[in-house]
């Protein structure tokens, strides 16, 4: 997918503008970003508004994260407790300690 993020208030009109007439193309709009169907016209959109607002408007080509092939057992099985913990105010950080859950500091430091 291409990802547009727009930096000043005349990129987000012209963002606004091209989802509003394109949206076959928008695949999610989120304000001040939009993600755009990795086809030829998707990119046609991204370029022409970096073409017409220069720097505030950032183009990036994304993948969409499949959990399953992306990211480690051990930190989807942390990610499915920690989401299924009884108390809701309990910090990862406290939930982790003293369990076979990865602690916060080794998951920040872990490339994926």
């Amino acid at each position: 997918m291409l990802l547009v993020v727009t930096y000043s208030r005349s990129a987000r009109q012209a963002l606004r503008n091209a989802c509003r007439s394109h949206d076959e193309t928008v695949v999610q709009r989120f304000g001040r970003a939009a993600l755009l169907e990795p086809t030829e016209f998707g990119a046609f959109l991204a370029l022409r508004l970096r073409a017409e607002q220069g720097a505030d408007v950032q183009v990036e080509r994304t993948e969409p994260l499949v959990a399953g092939r992306d990211v480690p057992d051990h930190v989807r099985a942390a990610a499915d407790a920690y989401a299924s913990r009884d108390e809701r105010s309990t910090s990862y950080a406290k939930f982790a300690a003293g369990r076979d859950h990865p602690d916060a500091a080794t998951l920040k430091a872990s490339e994926l």
